[in-house]
């Protein structure tokens, strides 16, 4: 594996510094790590360490909690959900970006927070609109939700896309989004960042196991059209999704988003390894399960060779380095 560029996600943003500086356990800064020396990992124009003790050595205010009124509710399948909420205007600027994502609180209590990545905010009319799969307790009591309801939003979180630098960084020139199931929505912010780029997008979209493609009206807004592929089967890249990446790769792409399971993320790369193409760029969404959103609770971490942890709700990096070298077990 190549050097490993790691950021943190809230680094020079007005969350910064968090609670993990206050336990010495800052992602990026060493002398938080208790180091006598400046070794920053990742230099983002604010030194973390000044501003820690110019606030008292304590944490900025973390992110608020938001009532914000239901705009319209659609269930589009058993046990898929499109809602759109209303938010303060500031806070629909934030969740404009690739990987932004809210908690969603499904009961009074603070511990029914559900993270739930954004498929669009609109700065005009500071419409929120997010696409939600039914699956456990939490998330089937937004099956409750009726219009001019209000919800209780915490945010905003940025970190629901790795390789966000590759994404931001991309202009002129040629990606190629893979998108399956649930994870159509988080793939519109990108397809909307990449195409206002100008670059030349494929989008391939793998509605399984959902009936339809239900994000149809705002790729529509970005591209002409998308191919619809089997990506996976039993566990492994379809023959017609391996013929395609090597084909796209051969007319000029540089970037692969993927926005699906991990295991489609795993098994991209895995393939781009395996035919000697480590030099093309990949992102991908973030299916760590989050509870707090700020590195403490431990629910997002994950264990790597070396015995190193790595918060994945904070820590930004290239998709390779969160698949490789990572202990399963």
């Amino acid at each position: 594996m190549d050097r490993e560029l790691i950021d943190c996600i809230d680094a020079g943003t007005e969350y910064c510094p968090c609670h993990l500086a206050e336990a010495g356990e800052c992602i990026l800064c060493s002398q938080l790590h208790g180091k006598c020396f400046c070794d920053c990992l990742n230099w983002k124009g604010v030194c973390i360490y000044q501003e820690f003790n110019n606030n008292g050595k304590v944490a900025k205010k973390g992110r608020e909690t938001f009532r914000c009124k239901v705009k319209e509710v659609e269930h589009l399948e058993g046990d898929v959900l499109l809602i759109r909420f209303i938010a303060p205007h500031k806070l629909a600027l934030d969740l404009v970006h690739p990987g932004s994502y809210v908690f969603i609180r499904t009961d009074e209590n603070f511990y029914f927070d559900v993270p739930i990545s954004i498929m669009e905010s609109d700065i005009e009319s500071d419409i929120v609109s997010i696409m939600i799969e039914i699956r456990g307790i939490k998330t089937k009591k937004l099956l409750d939700i009726k219009v001019d309801d209000e919800m209780v939003i915490r945010g905003p979180y940025w970190n629901g896309v790795f390789g966000l630098k590759s994404v931001n960084e991309l202009k002129d020139n040629k990606a190629l989004i893979i998108a399956r199931g649930i994870g159509m929505a988080p793939s519109i912010p990108v397809i909307r960042k990449l195409s206002n780029n100008k670059n030349t997008l494929k989008i391939v979209i793998d509605k399984s196991p959902y009936k339809d493609v239900y994000v149809n009206e705002y790729l529509k807004q970005y591209t002409e059209g998308y191919e619809e592929i089997n990506t996976i089967d039993k566990g492994k890249l379809t023959d017609e999704i391996k013929k395609l990446i090597e084909d796209e790769i051969a007319n000029g792409v540089t970037l692969i988003h993927v926005a699906g399971a991990d295991i489609l993320s795993f098994k991209v790369i895995e393939f781009l390894n395996s035919i000697n193409k480590r030099d093309i760029k990949v992102s991908c969404c973030n299916n760590a399960k989050m509870c707090c959103g700020e590195g403490v609770c431990g629910s997002c971490t994950a264990r790597f060779q070396g015995h190193r942890v790595k918060r994945l709700c904070k820590v930004q990096t290239d998709p390779r380095n969160i698949f490789e070298g990572r202990r399963f077990i």
